[in-house]
């Protein structure tokens, strides 16, 4: 007998295909819901996300693939099963940049030591370059709680733990029960970690005047002072225990900075006001190229910090467009 005399098997057979086919249809439309909304709820986190990493790391493209990391590791886990994702989240990053952190360190890139001529240098983070006009919102986000640049200066003088600890703890409140599984460590070492960090944030980044038209104005007193090679004026304008940080070494007092700010008269004719890390700051550009990038943190009306970053390779990757918005 041949199959066209059982139409009702054959039938069934197309009927039993096409509903196999419409339920892997369905299930992959649900897997791609799934993912969507997975991404949806990984993309509300990232701001804060790149925050964290941010303050960890002081690099914007680092930080950026910290943050991609943690994504990938959220899409190997059951999401559902994550009862505070955000928290989850800030854990994970603070993992990974503990990890890249301590590669840094390894490979002998943080912090700086004694240099082979001259004082000791910082490792200078990445700034954040905005017009004098303000900050974007995605910025805001970033810059929240004044991360100046002074404060990440200090942070790249900590050791990976004690930066965890104090980023994670004092910066976004959580507890040291969280961090110390992530530094191999207890609760109450965990505490003391971000102590020592703590009395060296303190002692390294002091807190700015709020009044940004203050702040420039200081600034601009300043940048004047230098272009005349008034060395009174420099001195007016210092804070009697000013400290001038590089990578290439640390001037610390009034007359010592003031002495080598008034050799700068050339640079600071053609130095541009800029916000850097939302404070007061100057680019100094060269024909479309940024040479050199200083950060004032002006306290009571004196110039109390002052962070220049003058290495050339990683100036190159700062974008002075942004200056003209």
């Amino acid at each position: 007998m041949s199959d066209s005399e059982f139409p009702g098997e054959n039938g069934n057979d197309d009927k039993n295909a096409k509903n196999a086919n419409a339920k892997k249809a369905e299930n992959a439309k649900d897997g791609a819901n799934a993912n969507e909304f997975l991404a949806a709820r990984f993309e509300s986190h990232r701001g804060h996300l790149r925050a964290v990493a941010y303050r960890m790391l002081g690099s914007l493209s680092e930080a950026d693939d910290a943050v991609q990391e943690a994504w990938l590791k959220l899409s190997r886990v059951d999401a559902d099963r994550v009862d505070n994702l955000g928290g989850w989240l800030t854990t994970v990053v603070g993992r990974v940049c503990l990890d890249m952190l301590r590669s840094r360190r390894s490979r002998g890139e943080e912090p700086l030591g004694p240099l082979a001529e001259g004082p000791p240098g910082v490792r200078m983070p990445e700034p954040v370059l905005s017009p004098v006009s303000g900050i974007d919102p995605e910025q805001e986000a970033l810059l929240a709680d004044s991360v100046g640049l002074a404060l990440l200066v200090v942070l790249e003088t900590l050791t990976p733990a004690e930066r965890l600890a104090f980023v994670l703890h004092d910066l976004f409140a959580v507890p040291f029960e969280e961090i110390a599984p992530l530094v191999g460590r207890t609760s109450a070492a965990s505490r003391q970690l971000a102590s020592r960090a703590r009395r060296r944030v303190q002692g390294g980044a002091p807190v700015p005047d709020p009044d940004l038209g203050r702040q420039r104005a200081v600034v601009d007193a300043f940048l004047a002072a230098a272009r005349e090679g008034d060395f009174d004026a420099l001195v007016a304008v210092l804070d009697p225990d000013v400290v001038a940080r590089s990578e290439g070494g640390v001037t610390a007092g009034a007359i010592a900075v003031a002495s080598g700010a008034s050799g700068y008269a050339h640079l600071a004719r053609i130095a541009r006001p800029a916000l850097v890390n939302g404070a007061a700051g100057v680019v100094v550009v060269v024909e479309g190229r940024p040479v050199g990038v200083l950060a004032f943190t002006v306290v009571h009306g004196r110039i109390a910090v002052i962070d220049i970053l003058n290495d050339p390779e990683r100036l190159a990757g700062l974008d002075v467009t942004v200056l003209d918005r």
